[in-house]
């Protein structure tokens, strides 16, 4: 009998563990201002725009693919992703990168592109046909 309670007890141990680390790893912020970005030490999500400028690298060798990314003030900084390339990263809006900045780059864990809205196509086609009657 008590081994059912110790074996229950040492369950619900490790569930309630199991919950606190995800709610911790879950626990990523979101930062708009790359000069914040560089000063983190933790796993965070940086938003900008691709600098089309500076294109990007593709290295197959190592599997790595680079870029360079801006926030809104004008900030850059080198992303490196050990991975390819996400498939409308050419024309994507904005990019979402997760992961740390260290050895003076970020190194994302993850991409995330978004892409420009069909409806806001639309949308701008409609106002060119306004504006032109």
């Amino acid at each position: 009998m008590k081994n059912k309670y110790i074996f229950g007890g040492f369950i619900i141990v490790v569930f309630l563990g199991l919950i606190l680390y995800l709610f911790t790893q879950s626990n990523i912020q979101y930062e708009e201002d790359f000069a914040k970005v560089k000063e983190q030490t933790k796993t965070v999500k940086a938003t900008g725009q691709w600098v089309k400028e500076k294109n990007y690298e593709i290295d197959k060798k190592h599997k790595t693919f680079s870029f360079y990314l801006q926030d809104a003030k004008g900030v850059e900084m080198k992303v490196m992703y050990h991975g390819t390339i996400p498939n409308n990263f050419e024309s994507a809006v904005s990019v979402v990168v997760t992961g740390q900045y260290r050895d003076g780059q970020f190194h994302a864990k993850d991409i995330l592109t978004k892409c420009p809205s069909k409806y806001e196509e639309q949308f701008e086609e409609e106002k060119v046909k306004t504006s032109n009657i």
